[in-house]
C-alpha cells in the first residue's frame, strides 16, 4: 500500500508540474513577443539594470521574469486548489485555476509595470488573450489529468465503522465522490470491538471511524495506526479545540495549552482596520449594482427593499442584520423562523439570482462598518434558531467567542445546507487557528464559492440539523 501511495503522490506532482509549466510557457510567448521588447529601451531603472538591459533582456533576465511568474502562479494555484488532481473534481480544479490564473497574471502585470518604471501603461490586451488561452488549456488539462488519474488509480475500498447515529448522511457524502471512495462494508461498534478489529484486517484501503464513542474510538485509532491502516476520523469538538492548542514542554512532559481567549488584542486591531478599509472600498465598487438590485426589488412587488433581521454576534449580543430581500413579503407570516429549503417556493425570481451571486449580502457592508460584523467569522444565527440548536448542542455557543462574519471558514469549506454540528466544527477550526493570513486566505477563496452551485444549496426536507455529541 505504501508503494501505491508513493506512486499516487508522484503522479499527482508530475501532472501538476506539467500543468504549471504549460501555463508558464503560454505566458512566456506573451513575454517574448510583447512585453520584453516593450519594457526594454534606452531608459531603464535600477531594477532593469539588475534584471538585464539592452534592446532585449539578457538570458538571466528572462529566466528571472519567468521564475517569478512560476512562483506567483504556484502560490495562487496552491491556495485555490488548482493542482489537487484526484482530490477535487475536474470541474472544481478548473474553477480553481480560473481564479488562480487571473490573479497570477494580474500580479505579474503589476511587477512588469514596476520594472517598466515609467508612466506609460503596458498593453493589457495581450495578457487577457494569454489568460483566455490558458483557460482553454486548463479546461483540457483538468479533464485529461482526471481521466489519467482515474485510469491509474481505482477508488479506495473503505470500511465504515459507525456508532449510535445513522450513517446515511456521511455515506451520501462519500457517494458524491464514487471516483475516489467506495464504502464496501459497514459495521456498527455495537457488534463488538473485537469483531471490528477483525474486520479492519481484511484488506481495505482505509477505515472510516464515524460517530464512535470515545471509549472505543481511541483504541480503534491506535489499533489501525499500529497496523498501518489509513484512517478517516470524524473529529469531535474537543478534537478541534485541541488541534488549535499551543504545545508546551514542562520539564520532560508535553502539555497542550488551550487558552481562554481566541484572538489576540493586536490581531483584533488589525482585523478591525482591515474591515473598515475593505468595506469602504467594496461599497464604492458595488454601489451601482446595489442601486440596480434595489430598484428591481422595489418594482417587482412593491415591497421593502431591505430585509432586517435580528442576529447574534460576539458574546451572543443581538444586532439588526441587513440584506436585500430575496423572499416574498409573507415568507414567515406564521412567525416561525426557518432556514431556506431546497427549491424553496418563498424565494422570488430576483431573489434566486441575487442569492446565487450573493448580492443579497452586500448591505452587510454597513453592518461591518458599524462594528457588528467582520468580513471573516462565523455566520450570525437568529436568536430563535440558535436557541433550538443550543437545546441539543450546548457547544454551539462556542462560535460566538468572536465577532460574526460576512463569510467564514464554514462558508468556504462547507455550504449553505451543511449541518450546524459540522458548521460548528468548521467555525471552531477558524477560531482556534486564527491568524491574519487565514483571514486573507479565506477572503481570497470566497469569490470561488460564488460560482460553486453546492455553496447555495438549500436544506433538505429530512436533513438532520443538530445533534448531541457522543
Amino acid at each position: 500500500m505504501n508503494k501505491s501511495e508513493t506512486l499516487r503522490r508522484i503522479t499527482v506532482l508530475f501532472l501538476a508540474f506539467i500543468g504549471l509549466c504549460m501555463h508558464v510557457a503560454i505566458f512566456a510567448v506573451a513575454w517574448f513577443r510583447v512585453y520584453s521588447p516593450f519594457i526594454s529601451g534606452p531608459k531603464y531603472s535600477k531594477l532593469k539594470e539588475f534584471i538585464g538591459y539592452g534592446p532585449l533582456y539578457t538570458f538571466w533576465g528572462h529566466v528571472m521574469i519567468l521564475a517569478v511568474y512560476f512562483g506567483v502562479l504556484f502560490f495562487f494555484l496552491n491556495t485555490y486548489g488548482g493542482l489537487k488532481i484526484g482530490y477535487l473534481k475536474a470541474v472544481d480544479v478548473f474553477l480553481s485555476q480560473i481564479f488562480a490564473l487571473f490573479l497570477g497574471n494580474f500580479f505579474e502585470f503589476l511587477i512588469m509595470t514596476l520594472i517598466r518604471g515609467t508612466r506609460e501603461i503596458l498593453p493589457v490586451l495581450p495578457l487577457i488573450e494569454t489568460w483566455i488561452f490558458q483557460l482553454i488549456v486548463s479546461f483540457a488539462w483538468a479533464h485529461i489529468t482526471n481521466i489519467v488519474y482515474r485510469k491509474m488509480f481505482r477508488p479506495r475500498n473503505l470500511l465504515l465503522v459507525n456508532g449510535e447515529y445513522d450513517a446515511k448522511d456521511i455515506i451520501s457524502k462519500f457517494m458524491t465522490r464514487e471516483d475516489k471512495y467506495q464504502i464496501v462494508k459497514q459495521i456498527n461498534i455495537s457488534e463488538g470491538i473485537d469483531k471490528v478489529y477483525e474486520e479492519c484486517l481484511k484488506g481495505y484501503d482505509g477505515v472510516i471511524i464515524w460517530d464512535v464513542p470515545s471509549e472505543f474510538r481511541n483504541g480503534l485509532v491506535k489499533y489501525c495506526y499500529g497496523k498501518d491502516i489509513r484512517i478517516y476520523v470524524m473529529p469531535k469538538i474537543t478534537d478541534v479545540l485541541l488541534k488549535g492548542s499551543e504545545q508546551l514542554h514542562l520539564f520532560d512532559t508535553p502539555v497542550l495549552l488551550l487558552r481562554d481567549y481566541s484572538i489576540k488584542l493586536e490581531q483584533r486591531f488589525i482585523k478591525r482596520v482591515f474591515d473598515i478599509v475593505l468595506a469602504l472600498i467594496l461599497l464604492i465598487v458595488f454601489m451601482i449594482p446595489m442601486i440596480i438590485v434595489a430598484i428591481i426589488i422595489k418594482l417587482s412587488d412593491g415591497g421593502p427593499i431591505l430585509y432586517r433581521q435580528v442576529r447574534c454576534t460576539e458574546d451572543r449580543r443581538e444586532f439588526t442584520l441587513m440584506k436585500f430581500r430575496s423572499m416574498r413579503i409573507d415568507a414567515e407570516k406564521d412567525g416561525v423562523a426557518r432556514l431556506a429549503s431546497k427549491n424553496d417556493s418563498r424565494i422570488t425570481p430576483i431573489g434566486k439570482f441575487i442569492r446565487k451571486c450573493r448580492l443579497d449580502e452586500t448591505p452587510q457592508f454597513f453592518n461591518i462598518l458599524k462594528g457588528d460584523m467582520s468580513f471573516i467569522g462565523p455566520r450570525p444565527e437568529r436568536p430563535e434558531i440558535m436557541k433550538q440548536y443550543l437545546e441539543d448542542m450546548p457547544e454551539f455557543a462556542f462560535r460566538t467567542r468572536v465577532k460574526a462574519g460576512l463569510a467564514g471558514y464554514a462558508q468556504v469549506y462547507g455550504k449553505y445546507n451543511t449541518t450546524p454540528y459540522d458548521k460548528l466544527k468548521l467555525d471552531l477550526t477558524y477560531i482556534e487557528n486564527y491568524s491574519i493570513w487565514l483571514d486573507i486566505k479565506l477572503l481570497m477563496l470566497t469569490p470561488k464559492i460564488l460560482v460553486t452551485p453546492d455553496s447555495t444549496e438549500g436544506v433538505e426536507e429530512n436533513q438532520i440539523t443538530a445533534k448531541k455529541e457522543g
